[in-house]
């Protein structure tokens, strides 16, 4: 479904009208004059990258959610271990084995370097990668504030226990996002992220196998669709095979998502409760499924307020050379 003209309108509107730019430093223009190539350079990169593997584009995308829940937008998430003073979020439940596309910072960060030496922050590339992601997939676009700086340490703790898990209840995973200063609207919007990507086995075997208790699907997951889940997600093995988080158009952004958990095919338990824990949260599915302008219009709007949680600005922090370990 292509982003109609009124779609833009509406998000430009709100862009212009509605943009809740946390510290009054961050900036889309930060960088105009210091390095005036840099979103320009990060798209390329990122085009390259999508192009050569579709799957990159949701990847990135989750870089920035994973990021910016544990500490804030800071790219704590992007620094390796170092004896006696990191221990990387890369190790933490929800990254190990799953979080990627480090390589592909790696290069836009290389290529910035080349061209304005430690100007342009790690974090500011996680921010701008996710958004360009997200448009080369069909989805809005927007603004990214931009001025944060890198962090110099990073907390396994607050990735493990911060960053909500699939399998969480709805309450639990709301209280995490209300911890950083998100809300329901922000929750579901965002959710939709899940319209592209892919999922391991290992993230929602439990729905298929042993949730109810007696060896049967969840009684929420549409039976057929079950069925279709179990040929390649056993009870024991398989751990990392991939499922589309998204069937229908696993590789496009659109509100496929929400239409999805509407007919009870929501491949995880995070997705599922939104519409069957909560009426607040099951009418903004049933908004969002019904219109893809306006989904995309609050996850504009939702996405610029995530990327502005506790960033470090100002004399905090670094712009790191390397993004995977501090100066």
């Amino acid at each position: 479904m292509a982003f109609s003209l009124s779609s833009f309108i509406i998000v430009s509107f709100v862009l212009l009208t509605a943009t809740p730019y946390s510290s009054a430093s961050l900036s889309p223009h930060y960088y105009d004059h210091t390095c005036p190539r840099a979103q320009e350079i990060v798209k390329s990169v990122v085009t390259k990258a999508v192009a050569k593997e579709a799957r990159m584009a949701a990847s990135l995308l989750r870089l920035l959610f994973h990021d910016c829940f544990a500490q804030g937008c800071d790219a704590s998430l992007l620094l390796d271990n170092k004896t006696g003073s990191i221990v990387s979020e890369k190790g933490s439940n929800p990254n190990r084995n799953s979080a990627r596309g480090f390589e592909v910072i790696d290069a836009i960060k290389s290529a910035l370097e080349e061209e304005c030496p430690q100007t342009v922050s790690c974090a500011d590339i996680v921010a701008v990668a996710a958004r360009d992601s997200v448009v080369l997939t069909g989805g809005p676009n927007w603004e990214v504030p931009l001025g944060r700086r890198d962090s110099k340490t990073a907390s396994i703790s607050a990735s493990n226990n911060g960053i909500p898990a699939p399998n969480n209840t709805f309450q639990t995973i709301l209280n995490k996002w209300q911890q950083v200063g998100l809300g329901l609207v922000d929750l579901v919007s965002l959710s939709g992220s899940h319209t592209i990507g892919f999922v391991r086995c290992t993230s929602f075997r439990q729905r298929l196998y042993n949730q109810s208790g007696n060896g049967q699907p969840d009684a929420s997951l549409d039976n057929a669709y079950a069925n279709q889940l179990r040929t390649n997600c056993p009870k024991s093995g398989g751990d990392n095979n991939l499922f589309p988080l998204d069937y229908v158009t696993p590789r496009r952004f659109d509100n496929y998502y929400f239409k999805n958990i509407l007919v009870s095919k929501g491949i995880l338990n995070s997705d599922e409760v939104l519409f069957t824990k909560s009426k607040a949260s099951a009418d903004l599915v049933k908004k969002y499924a019904e219109s893809n302008e306006v989904f995309f219009e609050q996850f504009a709007k939702s996405m610029i307020k995530m990327g502005n949680i506790s960033p470090l600005t100002g004399s905090k922090g670094e712009v790191r050379k390397n993004c995977r370990r501090v100066n």
